[in-house]
């Protein structure tokens, strides 16, 4: 493994300093909750070591949200970033192939990296909605692929693919002889048809998701891996146990907690999103030098600055957080260029939003 730090995590808030940020427009989930804020207070827990597999009860909500999946094919792990690490180090070598759809969650790309593996990019467009076009997906495919990766919806996008272009990838998967890796950390935030769980339709397919996102509990370091593959679950099992034989049965309590309200919880969230996407939309309304794809899930979209080559893009995001306080995630965070920028609407209060939004406009203005 040849680790190298990720930009995303070198230029993160809390790296920079949440102090020197007024507008932090630059996260990519819903506010952070506190026990309080979801009306939970820990029980008295006996701290031993927890079930390698996760928490069963926890599991098995997770399985009860698709059908067909059942506890044995749901792996608990330390965040989706675990999972998405058990996933390459187990399936990927030096020696074998990576089909990625980008601009991807950089965790997709950079353990790839790490690893030594070929990888062939298969670059979304901005006018063409930052669709999925599977046949340029199974162009890139080679005899030595093992492993294609999606994320949906879009990460950083806000994008997502129909029911009919998922069941082409798990199609492709299938006959090629790969892994479809699906990347859904954002599914329960979708504004309109929830799409199934990729494993749930085919044993080559493995879903990843966690709490982190659309439940605005990162610090709990809950995510998880679902497969039917029992063999190769058994492979991620390995991993886990070699990396950290189990989960915290602390974080496990909560997470059990959060998703056993799950539903009450979305029901009063999903409609706050929507509106915060809606402030959003109307900003671009009304600002010629900024267009984007109107996302369809997750609480952050990837607009593109409407600007002349002589633009000075570094001295914009420059002046757009030393003088008016205002942070975004710049286009090269996702190997994509500076005239793109990723905002996240769904952390910051409404006038926080309202008040970045403004910022940027004055930044470009300026």
């Amino acid at each position: 493994m040849n680790y190298a730090r990720m930009v995303i995590e070198k230029e993160a808030p809390e790296e920079y300093g949440y102090d020197r940020i007024r507008f932090n427009l630059s996260e990519s989930s819903i506010a952070d909750q506190k026990l309080a804020d979801i009306g939970l207070s820990l029980p008295d827990l006996t701290l031993f070591y927890g079930e390698h597999r996760g928490d069963k009860e926890l599991r098995a909500l997770i399985a009860g949200q698709d059908k067909g999946l059942s506890p044995d094919d749901v792996l608990v792990t330390a965040g989706a970033a675990g999972a998405l690490f058990i996933i390459a180090t187990s399936l990927l070598s030096a020696d074998d192939h990576l089909v990625v759809v980008r601009p991807n969650y950089a965790t997709n790309i950079e353990t790839p990296k790490a690893i030594g593996c070929a990888i062939t990019y298969v670059d979304l467009d901005f006018d063409e909605g930052f669709a999925v076009d599977a046949a340029r997906v199974a162009a890139a495919v080679r005899p030595n692929t093992r492993l294609i990766s999606v994320t949906c919806p879009h990460n950083p996008t806000g994008t997502m693919m129909t029911g009919a272009d998922l069941d082409a990838l798990v199609a492709l998967a299938e006959t090629r002889r790969c892994r479809l890796l699906v990347d859904e950390t954002y599914r329960d935030l979708s504004y309109g048809e929830r799409l199934p769980s990729a494993a749930s339709l085919s044993p080559s397919a493995i879903s990843v998701c966690s709490l982190s996102k659309a439940f605005g509990i990162p610090g709990i370091r809950i995510g998880w891996l679902v497969s039917k593959d029992h063999a190769l679950q058994e492979t991620f099992l390995a991993a886990k146990e070699q990396i950290g034989i189990c989960g915290s049965v602390i974080d496990e309590a909560i997470a059990r907690f959060m998703l056993e309200r799950r539903d009450a919880f979305l029901s009063s969230l999903l409609p706050e999103m929507a509106k915060r996407r809606d402030i959003v939309q109307a900003w671009i309304d009304g600002e010629p030098l900024v267009d984007w794809v109107r996302p369809q899930g997750g609480v952050v979209g990837f607009p593109r600055l409407n600007v002349d080559a002589d633009f000075d893009l570094d001295r914009f995001y420059l002046r757009l957080l030393e003088e008016h306080g205002t942070y975004v995630g710049p286009g090269h965070w996702f190997e994509m260029p500076k005239r793109f920028f990723r905002v996240g609407f769904g952390w910051p209060k409404e006038a926080e939003l309202r008040g970045g939004l403004q910022a940027i406009s004055a930044a470009l203005g300026d």
